[in-house]
Order: C-alpha cells, then structure tokens, then sequence
C-alpha cells in the first residue's frame, strides 16, 4: 500500500496532507538507502527542524517562493522528491553515491529547491528559494550531497551536507526564526564554509526500493 500510495502522488501529482502519516518511512533507518523517487523530509541535525516550503514569497531579494526550517514533525509542505539532474543517466531506484549532483523537488509546488547570489532576509548569507517546476529547471537547482564520514552511499542514518553546485555554498540553517509571514520557522540560507550547522539528515518519507543491477 505505501508504494501504491506512493505512485498515485507522484505520477498523478496528488499532495500528501497533514492527514497522511508522515511517518511512512520505511523500515530501519541502519539499512535504508535513499535512491532517486525517494520522497522524504530533511532534518537540520543541530535544530531537529524540517527543510519546508510553502506558496509565500521572500519580501526581499528574488521575490522567489522561501525556503525555511519547520518545528513541527507533521507538515505536508516538508516533502521532497529527490531526482537525478537534467540529461543524467539515472533511474527511479538507483542509489546516490557521495559526491552526486542531484535536484530536490517540493512534493506540494512542483518546484525546485534552488539558490543564488541574493541575501537571505535574517542572517545575509546566500538566499535558498524554490523556482521553476516540471518544465523549468536550471543549474541553480544542482545540489552535491557529500556524506560526512566513511559511507559511500546515502543511507538513511548517514549525516549528509548538501553543497549548491553554482555558487559553493552549503544548506544551512540556525536558530534564528522569522517573526511575521513565517512565525517560528527557521532561516535556512546558503554559506561557504563547512560549519556544524549545515549538517542533515533524512528523516519521515517514503523511500523506494533499490534498483538491482542486471
């Protein structure tokens, strides 16, 4: 039932909601291996908060749709679609070798998790946006995963950072919250150097099965 469930919003674009159990993540975190279609939530390891976004443009800077960090485990605006980048080879089920460049799509918007050379409202460090959707997608939404220690491959338990392929900057969030449009969510921004405040992990999604080699 989770992997027809799955199929129905991703190829019919359906959006999980609040109702839906965020916890539909699959098995045992030690053996999970996030492979392209995975759809998951990231959890900032420093704050416990979820990577979100929602229908509600920055004020300042691109004007683009904001990207924050969420308090709460059960949001539906938390869900991302990982996928492979434009022209690459891989499938639906491949696994995700450290230093592979990916995209991470917003299940509810359609569009990309993206950054650039703006500000970010709070902190001035490199704005993180979503921009573009199923037909729109550029360079700007190129992310490296790099695993922190020894794993080769991204599992579930393995502490990653994402690292933006155009402007060198890591996903990165901190305390500091919004106080209007976004009341108690998080910055999350974009910054050059490796800190430990850019370190995540995955947390609640459904994660697809690994594709066997032939």
């Amino acid at each position: 039932m989770v992997f027809f469930a799955l199929a129905v919003f991703l190829f019919l674009g359906l959006n999980l909601d609040e109702s839906s159990p965020s916890s539909a993540s699959a098995a045992s975190s030690e053996t999970v291996e996030i492979t392209y279609g995975t759809v998951l939530k990231l959890m900032h390891e420093k704050t416990k908060f979820r990577l979100h976004s929602h229908e509600v443009p920055y004020g300042s800077g691109s004007g683009q749709q904001s990207v924050t960090g969420f308090p709460d485990v059960d949001d539906a605006n938390s869900y991302w679609i990982v996928k492979p980048i434009l022209g690459a080879s891989a499938k639906q089920g491949d696994t995700i070798k450290s230093g592979t460049i990916i995209r991470l799509q917003h299940m509810r918007t359609r569009k990309w998790l993206h950054s650039h050379l703006h500000a970010s409202p709070i902190s001035g460090n490199l704005e993180i946006s979503c921009f573009g959707g199923e037909e729109e997608s550029d360079t700007g939404d190129y992310w490296r995963v790099m695993i922190e220690g020894s794993g080769k491959t991204w599992r579930q338990d393995q502490r990653i950072r994402l690292q933006h392929v155009d402007t060198g900057g890591y996903l990165h969030s901190h305390p500091k919250k919004y106080q209007r449009i976004a009341g108690g969510q998080q910055e999350v921004c974009g910054v050059r150097e490796k800190r430990a405040d850019n370190v995540w992990l995955a947390a609640e999604g459904v994660y697809l099965p690994v594709t066997e080699s032939k």
